[in-house]
């Protein structure tokens, strides 16, 4: 199963048995939202009037397995489908982390946090022409809360919290709470919550896998496999005027092709991201025809120790492997030539919940001081009885960031005299691997459409509540802080409890990170109307995106048909 945090029931269970330890947290504070802010530098924008047409072909390293928003995790997917569906709210890409109606016209939340209001768009429809009302809204929500029989919803836990979804006449929605969750209104802005119609539902709870309706600025064309996903303009897409491109094409091919791609001006775009060396190339190659935007990137490497296996089921055989990488050394190192930059611990560094480089420095693993780092990981492996270890490492064979993440764990385990081999499969067999627990240590990430704690600690708690919790570990400390925090809106009493969280997840080394990513997004000069974010999910509908000079004229029709 490819889930990308807890399932719900459990963790309503987990409430319960661990409740009266989180609301005595919680009786303790009271007040206004965390709001999460940073900025984020934004590209210089064309003075130009928007125009329409044209078709924005970009690249994508790899496609999609299935149709389905509400249990896909990876860009891969997002990328070629999100321009489709529409979302309650959505991120404004060009004022991160603002958040903006996409369906909903406005919305209202109660003094308590625990019921939010929206009235939706009137002039809605879906690309089969159908009217979309609140019922759509409740239907899709009620999918990703209870998901029927084989429905995968990555993100059930999100809207753990949630009761009921009244919908008392066609153009409003009101979800009921249980408890006030600090992440709520982020989470009705996910890219992955896509709207479906009810009437489909209704008939197959699976039609989203296999088939595209949504309300978004394009309709769905094709797929052809191994090649590419072609759409055109939804001529009654509910905002007047938009989208302005004719269509767009998603071309799927090798990491190798992309640069090949942008350098030609075969594609105008790759939105995941590409390497400080590949940006250089591109500036001497293509000159201005390139532009490139950077930004902190809100995603990480994160090793994980299978905690069922020995013997990695010793805290202190976790704890040492954690010591003896090298990650001040490797940032300097590989920031020029990888995505990979920064040293941080569970939320991503400059975040206004991110731990202080003191605070970070004294915590196994993350000492500036390695030598002795690695002199006081030798006595632990010593302690613990473990000698001439030999281990394998199961990594994405994805080779920018992956390659140089698994580089540095074979090169830093090997000044500890342990023996590292590699086994690098596809994402979809590497799933399969880490989901039955057959591994010694796997390489995994982490991203996230949003900087809040509740989404980026779920990799770390106990296995039975959290299905991305690769690890396999059992820890209720871990749990009872997630549960706080997620429900705290006193931003001090939440930046304590997530302080408590890390710590405690550090030391114990079920899985911890590796390095943080610094995106940097190669384009077209041409390209207008995008915007560079922390997260390579969100800003991707392309509402808003247009075509400058004389490519602009060419039609969807002609295009297409090619």
């Amino acid at each position: 199963m490819n889930c990308a945090v807890l399932r719900a029931a459990p963790v309503r269970e987990f409430i319960r048995a661990a409740g009266e330890t989180a609301a005595r947290m919680i009786a303790r504070v009271a007040g206004a939202a965390l709001a999460i802010a940073f900025s984020v530098p934004q590209p210089a924008q064309a003075a130009d009037v928007p125009k329409r047409g044209g078709i924005l072909e970009f690249a994508s390293t790899v496609e999609p397995g299935n149709y389905d928003c509400h249990g896909n995790t990876s860009f891969a997917f997002l990328h070629p489908v999100a321009p489709h569906y529409s979302t309650l709210l959505k991120f404004d890409a060009a004022n991160y982390p603002q958040i903006v109606g996409d369906l909903a016209q406005s919305w209202e939340v109660s003094a308590d946090r625990q019921t939010y209001t929206f009235k939706l768009r009137p002039n809605v429809l879906f690309h089969d022409g159908t009217r979309l009302t609140s019922a759509d809204i409740k239907a899709s929500y009620q999918r990703i809360i209870h998901p029927p029989q084989g429905v995968t919803s990555s993100r059930q836990v999100d809207f753990g919290a949630i009761a009921a979804i009244d919908t008392p006449d066609p153009l409003t929605v009101v979800f009921r709470l249980q408890w006030p969750d600090a992440a709520m209104l982020a989470n009705f802005a996910s890219p992955w919550n896509c709207i479906y119609s009810a009437v489909k539902l209704a008939e197959d709870p699976q039609f989203p896998k296999t088939h595209v309706l949504g309300t978004g600025p394009f309709v769905f064309v094709e797929h052809k496999k191994g090649e590419r996903w072609q759409a055109s303009r939804w001529e009654k897409y509910f905002q007047p005027g938009k989208p302005y491109l004719d269509g767009y094409e998603a071309q799927f091919m090798a990491p190798a092709g992309v640069m090949k791609a942008l350098e030609s001006g075969r594609i105008m775009a790759e939105f995941r991201g590409v390497t400080p060396s590949q940006r250089d190339q591109l500036a001497e190659i293509a000159g201005d025809r390139i532009a490139t935007t950077e930004s902190a990137w809100l995603s990480n490497l994160l090793v994980v120790f299978n905690t069922q296996k020995k013997p990695f089921d010793d805290a202190r055989v976790r704890r040492a492997l954690s010591l003896g990488i090298d990650r001040w050394g490797a940032a300097e190192r590989l920031q020029g030539t990888t995505f990979l930059k920064y040293v941080g611990g569970l939320v991503r560094p400059g975040a206004n919940l991110a731990m202080s480089e003191a605070e970070l420095t004294a915590l196994p693993g993350f000492s500036r001081d390695i030598v002795s780092a690695r002199a006081k990981a030798k006595q632990l492996l010593a302690d613990a009885g473990v000698d001439k270890l030999s281990l394998t490492v199961l990594v994405r064979d994805i080779p920018v960031p992956h390659y140089a993440g698994a580089g540095l764990l074979v090169e830093s385990w090997k000044e500890l005299g342990i023996t590292v081999a590699q086994d690098r499969r596809n994402i979809w067999d590497w799933q399969k691997i880490v989901d039955a627990r057959d591994f010694d240590i796997a390489l995994d990430f982490s991203g996230d459409f949003y900087d809040d704690p509740t989404f980026q600690l779920t990799k770390y708690v106990s296995h039975d509540l959290s299905p991305v919790n690769f690890s396999g570990s059992t820890d209720r400390f871990l749990d009872a802080m997630f549960v706080a925090q997620a429900m705290t809106t006193d931003p001090r009493q939440r930046a304590k409890m997530v302080r408590d969280f890390e710590r405690h997840a550090l030391n114990e080394a079920y899985t911890v990170p590796l390095l943080w990513w610094n995106r940097i997004v190669a384009h077209s000069s041409k390209l207008m109307g995008w915007n560079i974010t922390p997260s390579h999910f969100i800003g991707q509908d392309l509402a808003d995106v247009w075509i400058a000079g004389d490519t602009a004229t060419m039609s969807a029709h002609d295009h297409v048909s090619r």
